[in-house]
């Protein structure tokens, strides 16, 4: 099957199957850099505050506990626990929380290790305990550690001060310390701990998103402002063709955006002027060029052999008929005929019976009026090209027309030899034939197919190749309606 021609907009086919998270425009690309640049400077600022709260709070249970203790014990504030009386009552229990051992944020002296057995430790607490009172001289046996959860409806927060129990509320959980004195049993001490970092991190999480909201709206803003001039610089230089008088951009956008367009808009004259320059020098030479053929065409009349001069008034006829393909394959780009609405089934007729006429075996089918906005005289020489090739090369022509919604088709059929599937490209290039799958007696250097490819893809459209299963060549040429 023949790979299309497609005309102007020329881009990569897509990737199938391939998911793309990363943006193609200017204001997604940056937008996306400015939000991993801060995702990852709170990622580094969330690990730097945790582990400061981390040693914070260390600091802040080991600190107060050692220098409680270590003052308890200089000054012999600590006293040795009683034994249980008579009845077999632990005096130290039944201070004044029966339903707990402690005494909020006092050393008290017990004489069992008070902490009970599965709550969560905490090793760093207990070596840095160790540690402080290590070199404060003060050596003890075992340290435990153990966190619970407070119950805020516990009566002994009834008996505290507003602001002390806030502080346990608060925290939502109990920090217990045992401490074992060697031979005099153990010391105790208990509080308010936040053992979850979900507060810090909820607080952190919000400030995350506050700072995205105050630094990324503003960044698409100005990239959105950036890319739109840009957009409008892309449109242009796409829609860009020499001599139009509406082409220019209007400078809008930061400096460097003004600087590129005014580059585009002084980048546009330079190349309207120099083909504007190319087509006066065609046309000087097409003048040149046909004066003497003229001539020629004069001085050949008083050659005496018949044979001569028809073999001679062909040779230049074919000289004319290439000098015209060469100027107007040259002068496509800034064409001298404007687009008109057109009935392109009566373009066609009107091409097939030019060969009719000539006593050529070409076929039309008749279809509705189909009116388009064309060049008539370049689209008529275009599917005259595609014509005579079929004729040429395959012995006949069967042209149709065929509609959708959104698209015509001039379709010629021929049932010659057909192109090898490998080269089908090849003949738009100009100055190409393939002779090679063609007959070898025909003339013509190659500017057909070239012209006619030319001419549609101006008009929007492509053309089609295809080899035909029962034999010959199909020609398409599909247009926008």
């Amino acid at each position: 099957m023949g790979r299309r021609l497609y005309a102007g907009r020329g881009s990569d086919p897509p990737l199938i199957g391939r998911l793309r998270l990363w943006p193609r425009n200017l204001a997604g690309q940056i937008a996306l850099l400015v939000a991993l640049a801060l995702f990852l400077a709170q990622a580094i600022n969330f690990a730097l505050i945790l582990a400061e709260r981390q040693r914070f709070r260390l600091e802040s249970a080991v600190g107060p506990v050692a220098a409680r203790v270590i003052d308890a014990s200089q000054n012999n504030r600590l006293r040795r626990p009683e034994p249980p009386d008579e009845r077999g009552h632990d005096r130290d229990r039944d201070r004044p929380f029966p339903d707990s051992p402690w005494d909020l944020f006092r050393v008290r002296p017990i004489t069992d290790n008070p902490i009970p057995a599965g709550l969560k430790r905490r090793p760093d607490i207990e070596e840095g305990l160790r540690r402080s009172l290590t070199e404060a001289n003060i050596h003890v046996g075992r340290i435990v550690t153990g966190i619970r959860d407070i119950d805020p409806h516990q009566p002994r927060f009834d008996r505290m001060s507003v602001s002390r129990a806030q502080r346990f509320r608060s925290a939502g959980g109990e920090l217990l310390i045992a401490i074992e004195q060697p031979g005099r049993g153990w010391w105790a001490i208990n509080m308010p701990w936040q053992d979850s970092d979900w507060p810090i991190v909820s607080r952190l999480i919000g400030q995350t998103l506050i700072i995205y909201a105050v630094i990324l709206l503003p960044m698409l803003w100005a990239t959105r402002r950036i890319s739109r001039p840009l957009r409008s610089l892309a449109d242009a230089a796409r829609r860009f063709r020499p001599g139009d008088e509406d082409g220019a951009i209007e400078e809008s956008g930061p400096g460097d955006v003004r600087v590129l367009i005014a580059a585009f808009n002084a980048l546009r004259l330079r190349v309207t002027a120099m083909l504007a320059e190319k087509d006066r020098m065609l046309g000087a030479i097409g003048h040149d060029l046909r004066t003497p053929l003229a001539a020629l065409r004069v001085r050949i009349e008083s050659v005496e052999d018949d044979d001569d001069r028809a073999r001679m008034a062909d040779t230049i006829d074919e000289m004319n008929r290439t000098l015209d393909d060469i100027l107007s394959l040259a002068r496509l780009g800034r064409p001298s005929e404007p687009a008109v609405e057109v009935d392109l089934a009566a373009l066609v007729d009107a091409v097939v019976e030019d060969f009719r006429d000539l006593g050529e075996p070409v076929t039309f089918e008749e279809t509705d009026r189909l009116r388009m906005h064309l060049r008539p005289s370049l689209m008529r020489r275009a599917v005259r090209n595609l014509i005579e090739n079929a004729v040429k090369y395959g012995g006949s022509a069967e042209v149709r027309i065929s509609t959708t919604p959104a698209t015509a088709e001039i379709v010629v059929l021929d049932h010659g030899p057909g192109i090898p599937e490998e080269r089908i490209d090849e003949v738009f290039e100009a100055f190409t034939r393939l002779e090679g799958s063609r007959n070898k007696g025909t003339g013509g250097i190659g500017l057909g197919l070239a012209l006619a490819g030319a001419i549609v893809r101006d008009a929007g459209g492509a053309i089609e190749l295809r080899n035909r299963a029962e034999g010959g060549l199909s020609a398409t040429i599909t247009l926008p309606r």
